[in-house]
């Protein structure tokens, strides 16, 4: 199944028509090397988070504020900046994490963590953390001053990624399996083009499977894919991604969404339900086959 999986994924190579390569907008100057300043330095060494107590998935959204839950979620950006986002693909996801990120940061008492497939910060990480994020980051600025830092190169390493991110967590909670409920659940939200180089199912799999082994929450750790650009295929692959994990009987963690500014009415901004969706939705099945807005 994993080889049909990764079958739909197409595979990166370079193409010199610029007709079938929507890639090929790279800016013509690459944008200023990272220099942390007095703001993003400090957090490369910050105290252990999972001391948060376990949230009630009854109380998570209410009428006077929508994004509540996002206080009770530690929430993990994960931004493609393989060679395949350079251009416009890398201009949407600017556009998507300046709306999605200050809502983010104004609701989540820890801030975000924020972690690139290739680039590496200097940071060694926590008990729980992977190393090499950006951490408790609290404010909008922060995370633009960083994603416009980083010039996408490379491959699209998600599935190992992924396993860096999610080994350490995984871990404290197997440790803690007695009292699961003590840990805050994570949010991770992978920002990608849809199009893998490796094999993410086989690490999602992997870690359900723990995730299962010790009775955690439904609600512990859920995976959002936000597609950038407009391959069907990577699209289709990704929804399959989604729904597969349910029909091998280990939870359903995953949920995928799609927005294309170029397409979209609206290309500057997302609809709240659009942002609930891509927050929320891999956690709350009842969102799980909500249209995006």
């Amino acid at each position: 199944m994993f080889s049909r999986i990764k079958d739909k994924f197409s595979t990166k190579k370079p193409n010199t028509s610029s007709k079938n390569n929507p890639f090929l907008d790279v800016p013509e100057e690459a944008p200023p090397a990272y220099e942390p300043t007095q703001r993003t330095a400090p957090l490369l060494n910050v105290p252990q988070r999972g001391a948060s107590p376990a949230p009630s998935i009854s109380s998570i959204t209410s009428a006077e504020d929508r994004y509540a839950f996002l206080s009770t979620f530690d929430t993990i950006f994960v931004i493609d900046d393989s060679g395949s986002m350079a251009g416009r693909s890398w201009r949407e996801v600017r556009e998507a994490l300046s709306t999605i990120a200050p809502i983010c940061t104004s609701h989540d008492p820890d801030g975000i963590d924020v972690y690139f497939l290739n680039h590496r910060s200097p940071a060694v990480g926590t008990g729980v953390q992977a190393p090499g994020g950006y951490f408790q980051i609290r404010d909008a600025n922060q995370v633009q001053h960083l994603f416009e830092s980083v010039r996408p190169c490379g491959a699209t390493p998600t599935g190992s990624r992924l396993h860096s991110i999610l080994k350490p967590y995984v871990a404290h909670l197997s440790r803690r399996a007695a009292n699961v409920d003590s840990t805050k659940p994570v949010n991770i939200i992978v920002i990608t083009d849809g199009c893998p180089t490796d094999d993410p199912e086989s690490i999602i799999t992997h870690h359900a499977k723990k995730l299962d082994q010790i009775e955690a929450p439904p609600h512990q750790v859920g995976i959002q894919f936000f597609q950038v650009g407009n391959e069907l295929g990577a699209t289709k692959a990704l929804r399959e991604l989604d729904d597969d994990l349910a029909d091998q009987g280990i939870r359903d963690m995953v949920d995928t969404a799609t927005w294309n500014s170029a397409t979209s009415e609206k290309s500057n901004v997302l609809t709240a339900d659009g942002i609930l969706k891509v927050v929320l939705g891999a956690v709350v099945r009842r969102l799980d086959r909500r249209p995006n807005s």
